[in-house]
């Protein structure tokens, strides 16, 4: 009997533990309730954000496909400022870059991709947009820039397009043989399913000076000075054989 609690003393111990941790027991269902109540608050705005900016650059799209910079700016602002974090965002500077480089306005989308770098977010994104400013500093004629820009990114998806961009960087600046480099990395890049025209690569190779082009850097004064010797030697020759013939 000593072992076995009456049900009046089990009742009671029950009553003791409760008054010792119940208020304990409340405290977690209400924390528990109340984060689970904050998380769908919080992934319900989650989603209606998103959702909203999708809206918007909805809206910034038709303004870029007519061609209304002005009013494409004003729509992007909204995104940038309100839906930063949004993917939309990010995107929104892609096609801002874009429209502006069809107006002519290259230091503007210059300036688009720079956010857009800074911003950090998803790398597919971000490695589109590095390769867009790389070809904008070209057409700025800033090829060490882009070369700056580019290096170090051969293992990833765009180490085709960045070898070839990169390649134009070193021909613009005179580093030929860097060039042809960058150019056979583009080649060597997914031969299977190619990311650059390789047609395209092949004929920028061939169009690079060779190192055995470099006989015509040499000065006028060097190439007669050689020329005056050879034929200096062939003269003395032609004086000894007659000599012999004499003899």
């Amino acid at each position: 009997m000593d072992e076995l609690l009456s049900e009046k003393e089990q009742l009671e111990a029950i009553r003791s533990w409760w008054r010792e941790n119940g208020r304990y027991i409340i405290s977690g269902v209400v924390i528990g309730v109340g984060l689970l109540l904050g998380w769908n608050y919080w992934t319900s705005q989650k989603a209606e954000s998103v959702l909203r900016a999708s809206q918007i650059y909805e809206s910034l799209a038709n303004e870029v496909a007519a061609g209304n910079a002005d009013a494409a700016r004003s729509i992007a602002a909204d995104l940038y400022d309100n839906y930063g974090s949004t993917v939309y965002a990010r995107q929104a500077r892609l096609a801002m870059a874009r429209l502006f480089m069809d107006k002519g306005r290259d230091e503007d989308a210059a300036n688009e991709l720079e956010a857009l770098l800074q911003s950090g977010g998803d790398s597919e994104t971000a490695m589109v947009g590095r390769l867009r400013l790389a070809r904008i500093l070209l057409y700025q004629d800033k090829p060490q820039e882009a070369v700056d820009l580019l290096q170090g990114y051969s293992d990833t998806a765009f180490a085709g397009r960045y070898s070839e961009t990169l390649g134009d960087a070193y021909a613009a600046l005179g580093r030929s043989d860097d060039a042809r480099d960058a150019y056979t990395l583009a080649l060597a890049d997914k031969p299977n399913a190619p990311t650059v025209n390789r047609t395209l690569v092949q004929m920028k190779i061939n169009d690079l000076p060779r190192a055995d082009a470099k006989v015509s850097a040499e000065s006028p004064s060097e190439v007669s000075d050689v020329e005056t010797s050879g034929q200096e030697d062939e003269a003395a020759e032609d004086e000894a054989a007659e000599d012999e013939a004499d003899e």
